[in-house]
């Protein structure tokens, strides 16, 4: 049985790939804890169906676009930006229906991450005669899906840290500040960032310093409202807070203290939700809180704190991604680093990887990882 990968692809493969990938990425806010997924089926270069998955409609997104197909879908290719399934879960696997379909050509961006599927549904579809190709667009499609390769892999979520700063690397102008000095062009970014996460993660430093409401406003949909979490080890979480005045069952605070202390029951009566997290020195234990969030099902958290909880995150060795948003700025005097944190050697510290650079508006954004949670990148650690 040949290689999906080694087929060689046609001319017109990248081209419906990419329609996929569009189609896949209409489920952001929709579709976890699914992957998501968008299909396209074609023939002589006309689109037969399409479909994309969210939780909700069930149905995945190859079936969805079968279904629109029809009759018509036998001898067709089907294009989609993940190996389909072949186990049955809330649906039927949809490799049967692909081959009851009567599809000749399958084209998938990569393989499925879940160990339950990894290549077994590829090669189911090539058992029944389907000519298979893989690997098309599968840069594109492996960091669409990140989070879930990293909760389905390891059972925790993807943490993306996300922090803006000036070209001297300070994020405000004295401590406990995170004053705003990026362009509107990256706010909206950082929206869309907040839109794509299933958790905001802060710390208390910038809850008291900023009183700030953590929402999702993209105005994009939503299936679960975005979960904000607070990292507060001495229960200071002030009751007038915005975050706790607007409260709805979408707020909750990690702390050393007891859940039954008269903060934590006053906290509770206002609709938040205290956990306790004790680690070492009077500390929340950062890996407990991402366990924590993993087992509720959380694919995604985006961090966005100061520098204490930024460093605290480094050190605990969370952060798979981080995405840097530089503004043309000069802010001297070292106030307020990115991270405040200390390694007794440069080379103990940690190092970015598959760095890349653009721009957003005025300001450069370097986005890089830490971590592949695919674990098949060289020099990277495997979850």
């Amino acid at each position: 049985m040949s290689n999906p990968s080694s087929l060689s692809p046609l001319p017109e493969d990248d081209f419906w790939m990419r329609g996929a990938l569009k189609l896949a990425r209409r489920g952001t806010g929709l579709a976890h804890p699914n992957p998501l997924v968008g299909a396209v089926v074609v023939r002589e270069g006309r689109v037969l169906g399409e479909g994309f998955h969210t939780w909700e409609r069930r149905g995945h997104a190859e079936t969805l676009a079968l279904d629109i197909a029809g009759a018509a879908a036998r001898g067709a290719t089907l294009y989609v930006n993940l190996e389909p399934c072949c186990h049955t879960g809330r649906t039927s696997p949809c490799t049967k229906t692909i081959i009851a379909a009567g599809i000749r050509r399958v084209v998938a961006a990569m393989r499925d991450p879940n160990p339950i599927v990894a290549g077994r549904g590829l090669r189911e579809l090539q058992r029944a005669g389907i000519e298979v190709l893989c690997g098309v667009g599968g840069d594109e499609a492996r960091r669409l899906n990140e989070d879930f390769a990293c909760w389905i892999r390891a059972h925790r979520p993807f943490v993306i840290l996300k922090t803006a700063a000036t070209l001297d690397g300070q994020i405000g102008s004295r401590s406990g500040s995170t004053t705003r000095i990026t362009s509107p062009e990256s706010h909206e970014e950082v929206q869309r960032l907040r839109h794509a996460a299933d958790a905001l993660l802060t710390g208390i430093g910038t809850v008291l310093a900023d009183d700030p409401r953590l929402t999702d406003r993209s105005g994009g949909p939503r299936r679960r409202a975005l979960l904000r979490v607070v990292v507060d080890s001495r229960l200071r979480l002030p009751v007038k807070s915005r975050l706790v005045r607007e409260a709805a069952g979408d707020l909750l605070v990690f702390t050393t203290k007891s859940n039954e202390s008269p903060k934590a029951k006053t906290l509770r009566r206002a609709g938040v939700e205290v956990v306790q997290a004790r680690g070492a020195g009077g500390r929340v234990d950062l890996r407990k809180v991402i366990r924590e969030l993993g087992r509720r099902e959380i694919l995604n958290v985006l961090l966005e704190a100061g520098a204490e909880l930024n460093g605290a995150a480094l050190r605990a060795d969370i952060v798979d991604k981080l995405v840097l948003f530089l503004a043309p700025k000069i802010a001297g005097g070292g106030h307020v680093p990115i991270a405040r944190s200390f390694w007794p050697r440069i080379a103990a510290a940690p190092t970015l990887r598959l760095a890349q650079l653009r721009f957003s508006g005025p300001d450069a954004v370097l986005e890089g990882y830490f971590h592949d949670v695919y674990g098949n990148r060289s020099g990277h650690r495997k979850n």
